[in-house]
């Protein structure tokens, strides 16, 4: 039997310590609200892709932990402002990394990190 394709990327999960404080902080910078809304999980469909929201925090902390999800934009700027407007930290700023690729992390309220990239050349979704 062949291996299963890996087919992209669906889901982005951050654990968060209050549940109700971090859907609304997204649902403000998603400009929607969640299409699943349950106490022990939150998803957002955002493009095709889901950003879940998890306050099972036993196993898996807040935080940076080593993994960024980015986000894809058109505008990598504009997305930026927006989301330092809401209270998120900057990380690393929008720049350039080649090939009309630019990108920013920001550390959101709950300590994770969301990275936001603009990039020309991937056409994800459905």
């Amino acid at each position: 039997m062949a291996d299963e394709p890996l087919l992209g990327l669906r889901t982005g999960m951050y654990h968060v310590a209050d549940l109700q404080a971090a859907k609304q902080w997204y649902a403000r910078v998603l400009g929607k609200q969640p299409y699943f809304d349950e106490p022990f999980y939150v998803g957002f469909d955002v493009g095709g892709y889901e950003l879940g929201l998890n306050p099972d925090t036993s196993k898996i902390k807040p935080g940076a932990g080593g993994a960024i999800v980015y986000w894809g934009v058109t505008n990598a700027d504009s997305v930026y402002a927006r989301l330092l407007q809401h209270g998120a930290q900057s990380v690393e700023p929008v720049e350039e990394v080649g090939g009309g690729i630019r990108h920013a992390i920001v550390r959101d309220p709950f300590g994770n990190l969301f990275g936001v990239i603009e990039n020309p050349n991937f056409r994800g979704g459905s």
